[in-house]
């Protein structure tokens, strides 16, 4: 892994961290790197469950270290250049390496929990904005900052926010860049919700969905993940397939027998 990002993976729950607390988290190329590694070795380990994602620090991440990416060479709109370029592809991907560094939290097949404190700018946004759940401490900021450069959200953002946030309010925050604190985000639903410790309460509710059958756990992100872009129909006959691939299975006989004998279930990572 790389030193930006760390990784501890304990009773199926990965704690990841993005490691550069001097410059609060700022993404550099290291942490870009970083981070797409990061989410595409947990997507093969079945033995995790669950991800907590947040900053070490005052902040889970400040966006784009602009200052970085000019010492290089490489203009952060730039697909080319001595950095390799944010926007060009990144491996077989139709995705560039800036937007899967938020966009594979999404994509990962377990549920992924943002814990969000100090500063979520920009880039910073659009990482939480790809994880499933976001637990936000009540004096946390946000802000759409891309405007503040000349730029539009491009790692994903315009595609996870208007699932999220009412089309108008996306367009505000995108067009002024204005920073939005915790309980405002909370109402429009730029956040799950509020936390006085919101990595204590993410590393919690990530234990809990540990505990439940990882079949029906990743079937269950995939389904809700799919029914954003799909038909009604495509969408219920993602469903009844989904069921009928649980019903019967190891894992679905041992949740009914564990609640039957009252029990805490031992599910199995296939």
């Amino acid at each position: 892994m790389s030193e930006r990002v760390s990784v501890n993976i304990r009773d199926g729950v990965a704690d990841v961290r993005l490691n550069r607390p001097d410059k609060l988290n700022a993404l550099d190329r290291a942490m870009f790197d970083g981070i797409v590694e990061t989410g595409a070795a947990l997507a093969a380990n079945s033995a995790v469950r669950a991800v907590v994602l947040s900053g070490e620090g005052r902040a889970f991440c400040a966006g784009l270290d602009f200052g970085s990416f000019m010492a290089m060479g490489d203009r952060p709109a730039s697909a080319e250049g001595p950095g390799g370029g944010l926007l060009g592809k990144s491996g077989n991907s139709a995705a560039t390496l800036a937007q899967n560094a938020a966009f594979v939290w999404t994509s990962l097949p377990v549920p992924v929990i943002a814990a969000v404190h100090g500063v979520a700018f920009g880039g910073g946004l659009q990482i939480a904005l790809g994880a499933d759940i976001r637990i936000a401490a009540h004096d946390a900021r946000f802000s759409v900052m891309e405007i503040k450069w000349g730029l539009v959200p491009d790692m994903s953002g315009t595609q996870t926010l208007r699932h999220l946030v009412r089309l108008d309010i996306i367009k505000e925050l995108t067009f002024t860049g204005r920073i939005v604190e915790g309980r405002e985000a909370a109402e429009i639903g730029l956040v799950t919700r509020l936390s006085d410790d919101p990595r204590a309460a993410a590393l919690a509710m990530a234990a809990e969905i540990a505990s439940k059958s990882p079949n029906a756990i990743r079937s269950g992100k995939t389904l809700l993940n799919q029914a954003a872009y799909s038909t009604l129909e495509d969408g219920l006959r993602a469903e009844a397939r989904a069921q009928a691939a649980l019903i019967g299975k190891p894992n679905q006989l041992e949740a009914i027998k564990a609640n039957m004998e009252k029990r805490a279930p031992q599910f199995t990572d296939e």
